[in-house]
Order: C-alpha cells, then structure tokens, then sequence
C-alpha cells in the first residue's frame, strides 16, 4: 500500500510585515541545518547570521560581515551571506564557516558566563580606603549572566577575485574549498594566509570564456573526491589524487540537449544552479532553470530520473528573462535516507519529489506563505486543520494543473532551503520569514 504523506508547516520565524514593506537587508539568503539537526543556521543580505536551537527556538544572532569597498578596483562588497556551513562542535562550541562575495570567516559560538566585581576596597568611590593592611579586602568576582557569544576565530581573505558562490567542508575535519565563477580554492583550517588553487578555468583571453563555475561540494564520505557544475549545464567530478590542478575532471555527468529544440533561452535554462550528493555520496542531485536531475556517480551516460520543476513555465520565458527572474538560482536539497529531494519555485511553492517513484504520484507540492496558511488551511483526512495548500486526491498540497502562470508572483520565490539530516524536517526561506515543514 502506498505511504500518505503528511507534509504538515510547523514554525515560522521573521517579522509578518507584507512584502513590500520588507527591507533588503532582512531578506534571508541561505539557510543550513547542522551535522545534528539541533542547530539551524540563517544568513540574510544584511550580513546578519542567526541561529536557532531545537528546544528553545532563537539562540542567538551576531553581524558576521559588513559592507566594504575595494579602493583598488573601485567596487563595493555587499554584506550579504552567500553560504553558511558548519563545522563539527568542539568542546561544547559550535563552529561555523561564513562567507560573503569574497571574504570566509570561522565562527566560534559558545556560552559564556559574564562575571563582575562584587566587591572591593573602596566600593567605586562609596567608602574610604583602608586605614591599615589588616583592613584590605580581596576582590570579589560574581557570575551575573549567562550569554551567547560569536567570536570570529580565523579570516579567510583576499583569495577570490570573483564572487563567491560556494563553501563545501571536506569529511576530513581539517580543510574546506571554496569556489568562485572561475576558481576553486582548497583551504587548510587552521591556515588563513594561504589556499591552493585546485580548478583554474579562466581562459588566457577573457574574450573565450564561454562558462564559469556555479556550485561546489566535496564528497560527504572520500575526502579526495568533489565536485562542481557549470553554467553549460555539466557537473565534473573531480579527484585530488591524480593531480594537483583539477582540470581534467574524472567525471562528467551531462544530459545533451536535442539540437532542434534549442532555442534563444536553451543556454541560460541549461546553466546548473546548485548541486548536492546524497548522504552516502552515491548519488548527485542537480537543479537547472526547470528541471531537477538525479545522478548515479557510476553512470555518466545519462541521470537515473529527471523532473520538470515548473514546465508550466516554458511559455512564459521570454517574460522571466525581461524581468530577469530566469537568472534565479534556485537551490535543491536530498533528503538524508536519500529517498526524497526538495526544491523551490515561485508564487512560494516548494515541490517534494520520492525519487524512487518515476509516476510522480506520491509527489507534494506546497506553498511556504503565511496568508496563503490563513486562507487556506484545510481539514486533513484525520481531522486536523495544519495542511498548507489545497488538498490533491486526499492528500495536503497542490497540484500543478491547478497554478495559473499567468497570475504566479515572482517576486515571491524559494530559493533557499535545507533538508534535516536525520529526519523529515525542512527549513524553507521565504522572503523575510523562516518556515519549518515535518513529515
């Protein structure tokens, strides 16, 4: 018998206001759950991280990075998140790499007990000094409170010439990569003055460039393995062992498009968006423009299953790419039993996919948006009213035939989630607001 999905909105964290009264720098731009589960990260364009903790919801909330100028190259650097990832904790310390367009930071995050003097010999200035020795007193240290401190332990800088766009840590504990349009840096720790360079795709004339690099990650198990996609539609998997410059990929996964069905718009929507392996490393989920792809890393020929996002969308191209909205990367996410993949669309719907289901019946669609929750909060088949969408054959969520392209609103979208390892949990940011969904 078929499972029912019970995809059911849990939280929503983040001020209520309407989109248009929403300031740019509140606008979430990466959100990332922990090794655990227990801790979940936001960064948002304002340069703000802030955390959350399973028990007690908020925890805390620090500025990572600020806006800067380069004076050389006369350019302003946003303060926005890029990517959060997190280290293992260490000794009751959660740790935790930050990155804008070009500078990384280690973040160190733990409790501190604030303490402060209770007593001493002359009160601030309330009493008169002692009038003999026997009369001094010792200092006295209390603990008044207990905080949340974020202290900036390393500073990764100076590296990129081009935007960041990814961070991955490798499983070793001890290094990172970091990738921009054109390179991909691998980075020690403990070492902040000092990368290697490991993929170098800048052509010798800028002129011949004809693609940059979108996403990267390492390999969740072989800490040689990573890999990155482009924007010629191409993830390259890539082995430290053969050669200190990655440049010849081990492997390439690509699904060739049929040549009388390109059109103007066939490179853009080609271009990968983001990438991710599953929790065993065996499998790579790709996302392009419209379609998701699912990846055996032993089959290069072609992907084990494709999904149309939106296809609803394909009359519509010529709009998004006037507005610029077909520029959207759009982030995708495995589930940690590698079943189920997840990701994002506009008008605030998410799609989650059972990979194993090629009819896509037990597919769920649903719509991360706090008036649509209000409006349309439906009765489920056990009586309870905590569904978002309208219900499809019994089942909470909406269906494709039902969205009207014509009345989506792009303003609105899911660009940023992310998939709790060990169970059905996802982060979903929406605009300024955080939403929880469990299965």
């Amino acid at each position: 018998m078929e499972s029912e999905h019970g995809w059911k909105f849990t939280q929503c964290f983040g001020d209520k206001a309407d989109l248009e009264d929403v300031t740019e720098a509140d606008i979430i731009s990466t959100v990332e759950f922990d090794h655990t589960g227990d801790y979940l990260a936001t960064g948002d364009k304002g340069g703000r991280v802030v955390l959350f903790e399973r028990s007690d919801n908020f925890y805390t909330e620090f500025q990572s990075h600020e806006p800067e100028f380069d004076y050389l190259k006369s350019l302003e650097i946003e303060e926005k998140i890029n990517r959060i990832k997190w280290l293992r904790p260490n000794n009751n310390a959660l740790y935790m790499l930050t990155t804008n367009d070009k500078t990384i930071k280690l973040w160190k995050v733990c409790e501190k007990t604030l303490k402060q003097v209770a007593e001493n010999n002359l009160l601030d200035g309330d009493r008169a000094p002692p009038a003999d020795i026997a009369n001094l007193r010792l200092p006295k240290l209390v603990s008044c409170e207990n905080i949340v401190a974020a202290i900036p332990r390393k500073i990764y800088a100076n590296a990129h010439t081009y935007h960041i766009n990814s961070i991955s840590v490798n499983s070793d504990g001890e290094t990172y990569l970091s990738a921009d349009d054109l390179r991909i840096n691998l980075w020690n720790l403990g070492i902040n003055n000092q990368s290697f360079n490991i993929v170098d795709i800048k052509p010798a004339n800028m002129e011949d460039l004809t693609e940059v690099i979108t996403a990267a990650e390492f390999h969740p198990a072989s800490c040689n393995y990573f890999m990155y996609s482009s924007s010629k539609g191409t993830v390259k998997l890539c082995d430290m062992r053969e050669a200190a410059l990655c440049d010849q990929h081990a492997k390439q996964f690509e699904e060739v498009e049929d040549p009388a069905s390109k059109n103007f718009f066939s490179e853009i929507i080609s271009s990968v968006s983001d990438v991710r392996f599953s929790a065993d490393g065996r499998y790579i989920l790709s996302r392009d423009y419209l379609t998701l792809r699912l990846w055996d890393i032993n089959m290069e020929r072609e992907p084990v299953r494709t999904i149309s996002v939106h296809d609803y969308l394909k009359p519509k191209l010529c709009d998004l790419y006037e507005n610029d909205c077909i520029f959207d990367k759009f982030e995708c996410n495995i589930s940690g039993d590698g079943k189920q993949a997840m990701t994002g669309s506009y008008n605030n719907y998410f799609s989650i996919y059972n990979l194993a289901d090629e009819g896509g019946a037990s597919d769920v669609m649903l719509q991360a948006d706090k008036n649509a929750f209000r409006a349309k909060r439906v009765q489920g088949p056990n009586g309870s009213k905590s569904k978002v969408g309208i219900p499809r054959n019994g089942r909470g969520g909406l269906s494709k035939d039902d969205i009207d392209p014509e009345n989506i609103d792009y303003n609105r979208k899911i660009l940023h989630s992310s998939w709790h390892p060990r169970e059905n949990t996802l982060a979903v940011a929406a605009t300024n607001n955080l939403f929880i969904f469990t299965d």
